[in-house]
């Protein structure tokens, strides 16, 4: 059962590297807690246009006596490029930041994994804090230290592992975010569920309503067993060596998907959900679920109002070229993250392009909502 507490803090177990996830409201404002997990006297603010009016005053005002600065992205992740690492490195050599610096990252996703990949790269690799304010950065993103940047040929392709030294995760900030950014967040919960948890998906089915309708308590109860669900991962297997793959539940089929719309089509948890609902299918064409899991999944996603179908006028024959791209693949043949049903994922090599691409087409005849 998930704890009824609006504040929550959950730590990600990494020995010297373990770090706290705090969940709750008026955060960025307690400046007691997190300023302490800064080292040095250089900070880097690093936001978006959007986020920053809302937000960095009350961030940059906890960094009084330090030197900072802030570099602001456009938002959207087609601006997550190598072009902006480089000005964001510019802009730490400006500062002045030294090895005891520390990269603030103020925004969702795009903003947490450049920020994250930009601290890796300067004087090969200082602090970074994660202060995530929309529901997908905050539930999935913000934890385990992958970041990354995206090139023309596909999504995150370059990247490293570098973990945060905490995570500011203010529900506050939520409070700003347009509906179909939130229910793409949302995604990435039922994801967790999906994967490894079939009492919290039931949970979900359940709360759907409360969920959408952003009550306080069933938000924090989500984020907070999504949260402590990955963080348990990410110990076992920091480097996506096993276990943590599974946690890419759907993403094969949605980083093509994104791709395909070159990042401007379907946000990445919509990506998730059409994607995981793809695996589900794939799965079942297998012989490996039955079709009543599929058809809880697709329900779900329904009911929190989240796509099912993909984009009007998708290439089946470029999605699948563009999946033969992914970091998980070995060998030259497809390995997805696909299912048995309801909380039973695993990962599968050498799944056959032909199934792939059947599924794929199916899906392209479909009529959307």
């Amino acid at each position: 059962m998930i704890s009824n507490a609006i504040n929550q803090t959950i730590d990600v177990a990494l020995g010297e590297r373990s770090y706290p996830v705090w969940i709750g409201r008026g955060l960025l404002d307690d400046t007691s807690r997190w300023r302490a997990a800064l080292r040095g006297r250089h900070v880097l603010v690093l936001s978006n246009r959007t986020v920053a009016p809302l937000y960095l005053e009350r961030v940059t005002r906890g960094l009084d006596g330090l030197h900072w600065s802030s570099f602001l992205l456009d938002d959207g992740e087609a601006h997550k490029s190598f072009a902006n690492v480089g000005l964001a490195l510019d802009a730490l050599a400006s500062l002045g930041a030294t090895r005891d610096a520390c990269v603030i990252a103020l925004g969702g996703g795009v903003v947490g994994d450049l920020a994250g990949f930009t601290a890796a790269c300067w004087m090969r690799g200082i602090d970074f804090i994660q202060m995530p304010t929309t529901l997908l950065a905050m539930v999935d993103s913000s934890v385990g230290g992958k970041t990354g940047v995206n090139l023309p040929a596909g999504k995150n392709l370059a990247g490293a592992f570098h973990q945060p030294r905490a995570v500011i995760a203010d529900i506050g900030t939520l409070d700003s975010l347009p509906d179909r950014e939130y229910r793409a967040g949302i995604a990435e919960i039922i994801k967790g569920a999906a994967i490894g948890d079939p009492d919290f998906f039931a949970w979900l089915e359940q709360h759907a309503k409360a969920l959408t309708a952003r009550d306080e308590v069933a938000l924090v109860h989500a984020i907070a067993a999504k949260v402590r669900y990955k963080a348990g991962v990410v110990a076992r297997d920091e480097t996506e060596q096993g276990e943590r793959a599974l946690l890419n539940l759907g993403h094969t089929f949605g980083h093509a998907l994104e791709t395909a719309g070159r990042y401007t089509t379907l946000l990445h948890g919509e990506g998730v959900a059409i994607g995981m609902l793809l695996a589900a299918r794939l799965s079942e064409r297998l012989g490996m679920s039955a079709p009543a899991d599929t058809t809880r999944l697709e329900q779900l996603l329904k009911a929190v109002g989240l796509p099912t179908t993909v984009p009007p006028g998708s290439d089946p024959q470029q999605l699948l070229a563009l999946m033969r791209l992914d970091k998980k693949n070995t060998a030259g043949t497809l390995r997805l993250i696909l299912w048995r049903g309801i909380g039973r994922a695993e990962i599968v090599a050498g799944v056959n392009e032909a199934d792939v691409l059947a599924v794929l087409k199916e899906a392209a005849t479909e009529k959307g909502p």
